[in-house]
């Protein structure tokens, strides 16, 4: 069994354009290139609904809307790399206030660390 063509978009352009640019039939298309009639009708049926959208602009202004889209994805990323920074440093900060304020009260009271552990 031969295994099934497949055929570059460059290809079916050519194909197509012989069909609608020389008003060559589908038919004859489909026997010059051993290719099945509904899958020149299916290429030809993409080539108009491609070609809408790039008539309406919608893809360029889809393009723009995903680049402000990333471009705010990247700036609240950066937000956020601060932001967890600055948490970091107030635990830490934090912690070590704590670790002092609670070695401070131990000393006054004449209790060492060791001696809290034995109660």
């Amino acid at each position: 069994m031969k295994a099934k063509k497949r055929y570059t978009s460059e290809e079916k352009t050519m194909i197509l354009r012989e069909h609608l640019e020389n008003r060559v039939p589908i038919s004859d298309l489909a026997e010059q290139y051993n290719i099945h009639p509904n899958a020149i009708y299916k290429w030809k049926k993409q080539l108009f609904e491609a070609a809408s959208d790039s008539f309406s602009g919608n893809s360029k202004r889809q393009t723009k809307k995903q680049s402000i889209a990333e471009k705010r994805i990247e700036e609240l990323e950066r937000t956020l790399a601060v932001r967890e920074s600055l948490i970091a440093d107030l635990v830490e900060d934090n912690i070590a206030l704590k670790k002092n304020i609670r070695g401070d009260s131990l000393t006054r009271n004449g209790l060492s660390r060791k001696s809290e552990t034995m109660w």
